[in-house]
């Protein structure tokens, strides 16, 4: 074991062959319970930098670069019950409700069954006896059912028709795994959208948890995103864990985010397939919501990163009445959406990577300066990369650049 910045690290090796590679990661796995710390895996890295500009990146995941998980320890269970779970999308996700059951310390009591045809491949019941593991050490998933255990009362699970919150019918699309609820206006789905509404990457309000928001709902107080920045302290004042100040300083959250960047505003909007980077894409790429609500499906696809699936969600999306009407009433409701600054054309075309820790400012500002000045941000090094701004202790994206021939600025 060594010191790394004051962190015990494993002992890494070099190898020559995915051979060497599988048998270093069976190794640890046969003895990681002699480390010092929790260990879930290894991890794999490429040695030869001129390879990975071709094996590419996949999101913010390096091709060169992963981690080879060890299989969590397992434990026998049975399943109680399958219950439905309804996400933001209205996606509905069943839950295997299993006998509590140790597995390495911490208490599982469900599991996600994914989708309908998971069920199905597993060949699982209600009832039944089954092996579950933690999938990466951390998320509780089912292995196995043991048929030959089965007592004859076990039930089939039969994917129900209608939805379990609102009793809509459910819908499968076409090529998709996955069931949705046919009701836009489903409570659970309505109650999940205001939680992505106001979390951090979205308005970011604070204060208003999934508690405070579902004691809102419950009192009648809000319905839509819009109904937030219609609150006034009168209205928090007689309910309960509100008093007075806690009152006021919710209100002066919900104020103070009226104002927010395009980027956080289309991301606070939870269309399908649009997450934190493809909201920031498309506010550099278009600069106001006015023009990306009015573009084309043809438009949508020519922004880059933006694939077909994503545009037709999006061009789907702005032609939804109901949609166009959320952001006119958020807009009623004081909400002021500012566009992408910038100041000049001085990195029009330029691709910056940063790296290490900034002294100055911090890697969110220089990026947004970088946008300001009509460049663009990557997360990963390649030969198409202009400069790459190197900080203090700097990772493998500094050596990379330099035998990449990328201009460094210090």
């Amino acid at each position: 074991i060594t010191n790394l910045c004051g962190f015990k690290t494993a002992p890494g090796k070099k190898v020559k062959d995915l051979e060497k590679v599988i048998q270093f990661h069976d190794y640890w796995a046969k003895h990681k319970d002699k480390l010092p710390f929790n260990s879930d895996g290894v991890v794999v890295k490429v040695n030869q930098l001129d390879l990975y500009p071709t094996m590419g990146v996949v999101g913010k995941a390096p091709r060169y670069w992963i981690a080879f998980k060890f299989q969590g320890k397992e434990a026998t269970t049975k399943v109680k019950d399958i219950v439905l779970q309804v996400g933001r999308t209205g996606k509905i996700t069943p839950v295997a409700i299993l006998e509590p059951v140790n597995l390495e310390g911490v208490i599982v009591s469900r599991a996600t069954l994914h989708n309908a045809d998971e069920i199905k491949r597993l060949g699982l019941k209600i009832g039944d006896t089954v092996i579950v593991r933690r999938a990466g050490e951390v998320i509780p998933e089912i292995v196995k059912v043991l048929p030959e255990l089965r007592s004859g009362k076990e039930k089939k699970f039969k994917m129900p028709d209608k939805c379990p919150v609102c009793g809509s019918p459910l819908i499968r699309k076409p090529g998709e795994v996955d069931y949705y609820c046919s009701n836009k206006n489903c409570f659970v789905v309505q109650k999940r959208c205001l939680y992505h509404f106001v979390s951090k990457k979205g308005f970011d309000i604070v204060h208003l948890g999934p508690k405070i928001i579902d004691q809102l709902i419950e009192e009648g107080l809000i319905e839509s995103p819009a109904d937030i920045f219609k609150l006034k302290e009168g209205d928090l004042i007689p309910l309960e864990r509100f008093a007075e100040k806690s009152a006021q300083n919710l209100i002066e959250a919900i104020e103070k985010a009226k104002t927010i960047p395009l980027e956080k505003f289309i991301y606070a909007l939870g269309i399908r397939y649009v997450g934190e980077e493809t909201a920031n894409t498309l506010a550099q790429y278009f600069g106001s919501l006015e023009k990306i609500k009015n573009a084309t499906l043809e438009e949508l696809k020519e922004v880059p990163d933006v694939g077909e699936k994503v545009a037709e969600s999006l061009y789907q999306w702005f032609r939804d009445k109901k949609n166009l009407k959320l952001i006119e009433d958020l807009i009623k409701a004081g909400v002021k959406i500012i566009s992408p600054k910038k100041t000049g054309t001085k990195l029009q075309g330029k691709t910056f990577v940063f790296t290490g820790a900034l002294n100055s400012m911090s890697r969110e500002e220089a990026t947004e300066i970088v946008r300001m000045l009509g460049g663009k941000v990557s997360s990963s090094v390649s030969k198409n990369t202009d400069y790459v701004v190197v900080g203090e202790n700097p990772g493998s994206k500094y050596e990379l650049a330099k035998k990449l021939g990328v201009k460094t600025i210090k």
